[in-house]
């Protein structure tokens, strides 16, 4: 057993060394933790946020003033009033998203209990951030509308008050979880890149042929190379969690980074054995690249980190469930990252990245043995 892991270590130096060797591969590894992090929770904003906005008001009531007083920041920048004949223009311009056409007597219609319209005129070139803020307007008009009403009437607006809030992330950023996420995609795509490239690139140069002849297995080759590639995603995913996301992106970090950490060993060690099958299944880097690019892809659109698995048809998420070994990480990364869960509550998605690895490692290594040392 000693003699095993002397071997092992001296092996993972080696693959460090090689790691270090090569600086294109560094900066790959550098990027996608901080860069790559930062654009995707910055550039890929869903919200409505300080959206322009103008009013047409027509009907120069009380009513239709208190509309344009409640588009109020962050959802919106302060109304600017314009002419019914400047819509267009500002429109094409750009200079506004959003325009509120209120019609004459429409409190009076609102009062007399008469059918009532307002017309909202949307600049639908950013489609989600104009969907999401028509959304938001519609909401403002009718909330404004029924104030209004119950305040001339009288009466209360209802016997029931509903006030939603929102756990973990209660102002519903979208850059406090795709900062997240993208680690964890990260992490995916660089495990197997560098363990799968780690391979390649020694079959390719001929160095596969010195470990032949050398008084090691292949499990030793194989978990030098896991261990080796793993710790530097480790080391990497546990920087940028501090460092991008904490400190530059200031998303909190709910739960124990020691935990998510040793969750994302077992994982690296899964995704590890998988780089490793592809490698063996690739003859040179080019075909390594285009069988890693759909699997990679596959593993992060379907996992639950873009969207819902509860939105995947049954047999789908149950299909993925069983392959594919990062579903149940995202779902042990959520837990623990955003809502401080702990071991107690986390250890079956553990236990099912672990089986899925056990049985890639078992295939990747009956692979290895008969691709590299013909066995």
């Amino acid at each position: 057993m000693l003699d095993h892991l002397a071997n092992i270590w001296r092996l993972t130096i080696k693959e460090l060394r090689s790691i270090r060797a090569d600086p294109i591969m560094l900066v790959l590894v550098v990027y996608a933790f901080t860069m790559n992090v930062y654009t995707v929770a910055t550039g890929a904003s869903v919200e409505a946020t300080n959206l322009a906005v103008a009013v047409v008001d027509e009907d120069r009531s009380a009513l239709s003033r208190r509309i344009a007083d409640g588009l109020t920041p962050p959802l919106f920048r302060p109304a600017v009033e314009i002419a019914a004949t400047e819509i267009d223009a500002w429109l094409d311009a750009g200079r506004v998203v959003f325009v509120l056409e209120i019609p004459p007597r429409f409190e009076a219609d609102i009062l007399a209990g008469r059918a009532a319209t307002v017309q909202v005129n949307v600049d639908a070139t950013a489609i989600t951030q104009a969907g999401n803020g028509a959304a938001y307007l519609q909401t403002i008009v009718l909330n404004e509308v029924a104030a209004f009403r119950a305040g001339r009437d009288g009466t209360a607006s209802g016997s029931i008050d509903v006030v939603v809030r929102a756990k973990f992330n209660p102002n519903l950023k979208s850059s406090w979880f795709t900062s997240v996420m993208q680690v964890v995609n990260s992490i995916t795509m660089l495990t197997v890149i560098l363990t799968g490239a780690a391979l390649i690139r020694e079959r390719e140069q001929g160095t596969v042929e010195h470990l032949l002849v050398m008084p090691v297995v292949p499990s030793e080759i194989m978990l030098a190379k896991i261990l080796a590639n793993g710790l530097v995603t480790l080391v990497a995913a546990g920087l940028s969690l501090v460092l991008v996301v904490e400190w530059w992106l200031q998303v909190p970090i709910s739960g124990s980074l020691l935990l998510f950490l040793a969750g994302a060993a077992v994982y690296v060690f899964t995704v590890a054995a998988l780089g490793i099958l592809l490698g063996t299944i690739a003859n040179t880097m080019g075909q390594f690249g285009l069988l890693a690019i759909p699997v990679l892809l596959v593993t992060q659109l379907l996992s639950g980190s873009a969207t819902p698995l509860e939105s995947m048809p049954v047999w789908l998420r149950w299909l993925m469930w069983t392959i594919s070994p990062t579903p149940h990480f995202v779902t042990f990364a959520q837990g623990v990252l955003y809502r401080g869960a702990g071991l107690s509550v986390l250890w079956l998605p553990l236990v099912a990245v672990a089986a899925i690895g056990g049985a890639y490692f078992a295939v990747a290594l009956h692979r290895f043995r008969r691709v590299v040392f013909g066995a």
